[in-house]
């Protein structure tokens, strides 16, 4: 029987683990199908509070890991598949195996939606993005691509512009699924030049490791031409990786946990941490403040049950 089962290894799981370590409650973790969450698929972390020159994000991830496990915290390879919160202890299967707990904290994350280029997960983190807020720095005075037609892509579009010098937002319809004050903010914007009824048919050059430009089509025409481009930000929303706790714990439309104060859920015992909740802020920071509450909170919920 465990005290607690950590689901995520990200910033969000890894902080809880920590934290429910250095308590005595010798947390199992399961590592997640995304080892090191979206962190691990990013290169220069510059907005972590503490290192001054930036810090590499799986670096970040391994090294509270490693905080993690000088208290005693253990880590298995796999991620959810099943959950039992019906009754308790919580039972929890990782990759068919299945597990005991007094209490369980949801630090599963929120994938990023990708179009499914060819080329396009070789060249995340060499100019391939899906956060404006980590990376838009890297790319000042340079030019810039947003893919999307939603809040947040006008959203991303606009805070690019700070640093870009120009801002290029490609939708494959003539419509907008963004709202009217957020759609009005980014055409009022000078820099940002809007391609409609278009898509990218793949992004260049892997063989330089890096964005260099992308090759467009014009729905309408059919006609395809290549456009110089040094940062491409994919702005075509998340998807939280709760799939297992349909129907058991409390979900938003699209999928994230709904909280009832605090990191609590609708399920005593079962507590939330990061992105799995989060769809507004999803930094590395608020993540790793959110795994230290959820820590606490079951913590706290053990010590009254007087384990």
């Amino acid at each position: 029987m465990r005290n607690v089962i950590i689901l995520g290894s990200g910033c969000a799981g890894n902080t809880a683990a920590v934290y429910t370590a250095r308590a005595g409650l010798q947390p199992l973790v399961s590592i997640g199908h995304e080892p090191g969450g979206q962190l691990s698929i990013t290169t220069e972390v510059e907005n972590f509070p503490g290192f001054p020159e930036g810090v590499m994000g799986p670096d970040l991830v391994e090294n509270i890991k490693k905080q993690a496990e000088r208290f005693g915290a253990e880590y298995v390879w796999g991620s959810v598949d099943q959950a039992d919160l019906s009754k308790r202890p919580f039972r929890i299967s990782i990759d068919g195996n299945w597990e005991e707990t007094r209490t369980l904290i949801i630090a599963t994350g929120a994938s990023a939606r990708w179009l499914g280029l060819p080329n396009e997960q070789k060249l995340v983190g060499r100019g391939v993005s899906s956060c404006a807020t980590c990376d838009g720095p890297f790319y000042k005075e340079r030019k810039i691509m947003v893919i999307g037609g939603g809040d947040s892509a006008m959203e991303e579009a606009n805070f690019l512009t700070r640093f870009g010098s120009e801002v290029t937002l490609v939708h494959r319809r003539e419509q907008f699924r963004a709202s009217k004050i957020m759609l009005d903010r980014a055409r009022a914007n000078p820099k940002i030049k809007f391609l409609l009824n278009t898509v990218v048919e793949d992004i260049l050059d892997p063989s330089q490791n890096l964005v260099t430009s992308v090759r467009l089509r014009d729905l309408s025409t059919n006609r395809e031409w290549e456009q110089d481009v040094d940062g491409f930000f994919v702005a075509i929303g998340h998807i939280p990786n709760t799939k297992a706790f349909v129907g058991q714990i409390d979900l938003d439309e699209d999928g994230y946990i709904l909280s009832k104060g605090g990191a609590r859920t609708n399920i005593p015992g079962v507590f939330h941490a990061g992105d799995v909740q989060d769809r507004i802020y999803r930094q590395a920071i608020t993540a790793a403040g959110a795994g230290c509450m959820a820590a606490i909170e079951a913590e706290r919920f053990l010590e009254a049950e007087g384990h």
